[in-house]
């Protein structure tokens, strides 16, 4: 499987979470503690919004590459420079499909980012009727081969620009529907991050009800409160919020999982967590 990271707050260098944390997304890429591998070198990416457009209309940069992300000398220079109040970051570690660029995540469509740990179950299987659903004005921007980014895609065609929670669910329960056509048993397994440059959605679902980790910041007044000579806490805002397949330290009190069958919404003023539901689309 593979380990990501979303972040919604102060803007920052993207190397003070790619790289900087005791268990950054990059020491994760060779030490993981809570997915399947322990190592996650079959590419990378990382896609934010620039500093100073959070307006809704920007289009993300996106930056992916094939290498381990450890070894990898541009992804280190760029994380130096490059300063974003939202990016989403993401190692992987291959299901079965080729090890490319275009199957690097985050993906991207317009101003939306899509990323995806898991996987659709006898994708092989399914793929056909799975691509077949997209609508016909988005399948010509599907570049690579991934069961994530054709979840995107389907998300895409359920509506995910209008409602993004209930795309999702469209998503997750047509994959379901079609699993059960062919006698695929416990078809889907995902947490996924998905952002349109204001807002931040982290959904954490499996058919089977055991998903893979997820995990959420907690608020940062809280932590000033248990930490209070910790200066990075002092630096960024009451909003920000960080969400990561497994946590970037042992700060105690840090960090909390995100509850079975249930998504995250992060914006200005206002995180909750809501119950997710697969639906027929």
């Amino acid at each position: 499987m593979c380990r990501w990271l979303a972040y919604s707050g102060s803007p920052i260098m993207l190397e003070e979470l790619l790289y900087k944390p005791a268990h950054s997304l990059i020491d994760q890429s060779r030490h993981a503690r809570l997915g399947v591998e322990t190592t996650n070198g079959d590419g990378f990416g990382v896609g934010w919004y620039p500093d100073g457009h959070q307006d809704g209309t920007a289009e993300p940069a996106v930056f992916r590459a094939v290498g381990p992300a450890w070894s990898d000398r541009n992804l280190h220079e760029l994380a130096h420079c490059v300063r974003s109040p939202l990016f989403l970051a993401h190692i992987r570690a291959s299901t079965g499909t080729a090890v490319q660029q275009t199957n690097c995540h985050p993906f991207r469509y317009g101003r939306w980012l899509w990323l995806h740990n898991g996987a659709i179950s006898d994708f092989p299987v399914l793929k056909r009727d799975l691509a077949l659903a997209v609508d016909a004005s988005l399948y010509p921007y599907i570049e690579g081969s991934t069961d994530s980014e054709l979840m995107f895609y389907l998300a895409l065609t359920f509506g995910l620009r209008d409602d993004t929670p209930g795309a999702v669910e469209r998503m997750a329960g047509f994959v379901e529907a079609v699993a059960a056509g062919h006698g695929v048993t416990d078809p889907l397994q995902m947490t996924v991050a998905v952002s349109d440059g204001e807002r931040l959605w982290a959904f954490r679902y499996s058919t089977c009800r055991a998903s893979r980790s997820l995990f959420f910041s907690t608020s940062v007044q809280a932590l000033r409160a248990l930490h209070p000579d910790n200066p990075v806490l002092h630096r960024v805002s009451d909003e920000t919020r960080i969400i990561v397949s497994e946590p970037l330290g042992d700060l105690p009190g840090a960090w909390n999982p995100v509850p079975e069958s249930c998504y995250a919404l992060v914006r200005d003023g206002h995180d909750s967590i809501h119950m997710f539901q697969p639906a027929a689309p």
